[in-house]
């Protein structure tokens, strides 16, 4: 049974629902149904051609297709597509069908859904617009394994790099140079059509080429680069992947390559644009705000112990202030636990504030998932306060040995804890946020 807050003193239960508020305020300002359909191009003499992936890519699909049938009247005969989302994160499409896959981890489903949209790619010609909407999750949902390297191949490499503690840059170096459609690759099988891109980012520095691998830009990584992650992370270089990888016929397109001659890239949403509407809603609040940035990056644990640091520090001035920070965090899994880096960063947190009166924090992924088994049900985040540990204590949990097992769910669940808003529909990035109340 879950201990709850339920008789906490209501500056905390205050504390919590203005940190769920600030994430709410995360999760709108980036939503594709307000940013997406102004800048999309009127339609060509030929068809419109909307392919998606990603977390966001129902979303973005639904906002698209409703903008092309609502403004320029266009029907079956000319708006085509193909759309791939994680698994629950489909939306409501009318004639552009969204398919589920899986994620962070790819699956069957994945394959299936790729294989058609490099097919529908493969059909475009001069006369089209291909409206290509990237999210991140787009990576593991377009799916297109080279060479010989079947699915288990790429599920291994995938599951063995996000145990290492790899970066999302490092992870998306393996998977351009082992697919058929990441690394620019969609742009070269689009030719001769024009391609508008359209982003919602999920990586620090907002890199076209690393949000979704980035199947419609060139690419600057290598083959060696990614033969030299692999090394890094002590991931072998065995069968097919090592063979993909040693083939010159396998790099990947780059700068000034013809395939983007045609090609355009707009980002429509990022975590700068989540950051500043938390920002303001601090500002609106009273509150003095101290921002890390948008793109914090680094090993969870690690980053919650210097906030920790910067939020006593904060007390101890008698300032009531909001710590806030986006970016991606990373977790060096060594136990047999489960949970994502918000959910480690939120326990580590509580470990080294250890109860220190007047704090409160929230730790979110704006696309309502942290880590987790894939399903749509699985945690964002999680809350504390300095009940946390004296509740964990009276339900005989004890915080370092979940944070030591990378386990941070369970701790998080049996206090009824963990922030599950369910799938959001966008994706930019993580929320972090300190209440300092001196």
């Amino acid at each position: 049974m879950p201990l709850t807050v339920q008789n906490a003193p209501a500056s905390i239960a205050a504390r919590r629902a203005f940190l769920q508020a600030l994430y709410d305020t995360a999760v709108r300002a980036v939503h594709p149904r307000l940013t997406l359909p102004a800048l999309l191009p009127p339609p060509p003499a030929g068809r419109v051609l909307i392919l998606a992936c990603g977390k966001a890519a129902g979303s973005m699909t639904e906002a698209a297709e409703r903008h092309y049938r609502e403004q320029y009247g266009l029907g079956p005969d000319r708006l085509h597509g193909l759309a791939v989302a994680r698994h629950g994160y489909e939306g409501h499409t009318s004639l552009i069908e969204v398919v589920g896959a899986g994620h962070p981890v790819p699956d069957q489903a994945g394959i299936a859904a790729t294989e058609r949209t490099l097919a529908l790619a493969a059909s475009a010609t001069a006369d089209d617009l291909a409206v290509v909407l990237i999210s991140g999750g787009g990576s593991a949902n377009w799916i297109a394994p080279a060479g010989q390297l079947d699915l288990a191949g790429k599920q291994a490499v995938t599951r063995a790099l996000l145990k290492s503690g790899a970066d999302i840059g490092e992870i998306n170096t393996v998977r351009k140079h082992l697919s058929r459609i990441k690394g620019g690759r969609l742009a070269a099988l689009l030719a001769p059509a024009r391609i508008a891109s359209f982003a919602i980012s999920d990586v620090p520095g907002d890199d076209p080429s690393t949000i979704a691998s980035g199947p419609t830009v060139p690419d600057a990584t290598t083959l060696a680069d990614a033969r030299a992650v692999l090394a890094k992370y002590g991931v072998p270089l065995a069968g097919e992947i090592g063979r993909l990888l040693a083939d010159p016929g396998n790099e990947s397109p780059k700068p000034g390559d013809a395939a983007f001659a045609a090609s355009d890239f707009t980002i429509v949403s990022r975590p700068a644009d989540a950051i500043a509407a938390v920002e303001r809603q601090v500002g609106a609040a009273g509150y003095a705000l101290v921002s890390l940035g948008a793109d914090i990056v680094g090993e969870a644990r690690e980053v919650a112990a210097a906030h920790a640091a910067q939020a006593l520090a904060l007390r101890q001035q008698g300032k009531r202030a909001v710590l806030l920070s986006g970016g991606e965090l990373t977790v060096t899994i060594r136990g047999e636990g489960n949970g994502g880096p918000n959910q480690e960063y939120a326990l580590a947190l509580a470990i080294a504030l250890a109860g220190a009166p007047g704090i409160s924090a929230l730790a979110g992924d704006t696309d309502g998932t942290d880590g987790g088994h894939g399903l749509p049900s699985d945690p964002a985040g999680a809350l504390i306060d300095e009940t946390t540990l004296a509740r964990a204590a009276t339900a005989g949990v004890s915080p370092q040995l979940c944070l030591k097992n990378n386990d941070s769910t369970a701790f998080f669940a049996e206090l009824g804890d963990l922030l599950q808003p369910g799938p959001t529909l966008t994706n930019a990035n993580d929320l972090r946020a300190i209440v300092i109340e001196p």
